[in-house]
């Protein structure tokens, strides 16, 4: 199974991210995790949040530019080279990582990380048969 992202279009401005985080917040929407980037023009964010559903209605309701798509969660193993126990098979079975980011918060000790590949269900397969631990909708609900 993957967890839904939302991953939202913003101009490049001051107040954007902000007035985003505002109308989530005001909903009682959080974050579980969050990545932003940044060109001249546009800035895209990409976050996991408690209820990406109600989200992106709310999202739509204010004509955000957003797509919900689906991604990879997986702890990462606590031990040297950890990253490495991800990442090694999924390029190794030619899966692309498209981008990686964290989360805010951990249900354990080890950091979970949020994966946009272009193979989603092999890479789903990969990591499991790589005893990676993944993370399906108990990250909605992540303190």
């Amino acid at each position: 199974m993957s967890v839904k992202q939302i991953s939202v279009l913003l101009g490049n401005v001051p107040g954007s991210f902000a007035k985003l985080t505002h109308i989530l917040d005001s909903e009682d929407i959080s974050t579980k995790a969050v990545s932003a980037a940044s060109t001249t023009e546009d800035s895209r964010v990409r976050l996991v949040v408690n209820d990406p559903d109600r989200a992106a209605a709310l999202l739509g309701s204010y004509n955000f530019n957003f797509e919900v798509t689906p991604v990879l969660a997986a702890e990462v193993p606590l031990h040297a080279g950890g990253m490495n126990a991800i990442l090694k098979p999924l390029a190794k079975a030619d899966i692309n990582i498209h981008y990686l980011y964290t989360t805010i918060n951990r249900i354990g000790k080890e950091t979970i990380v949020i994966l946009g590949v272009d193979k989603l269900e092999e890479a789903r397969e990969i990591l499991m048969e790589n005893w990676i631990h993944l993370i399906d909708d108990e990250i909605y609900s992540i303190p």
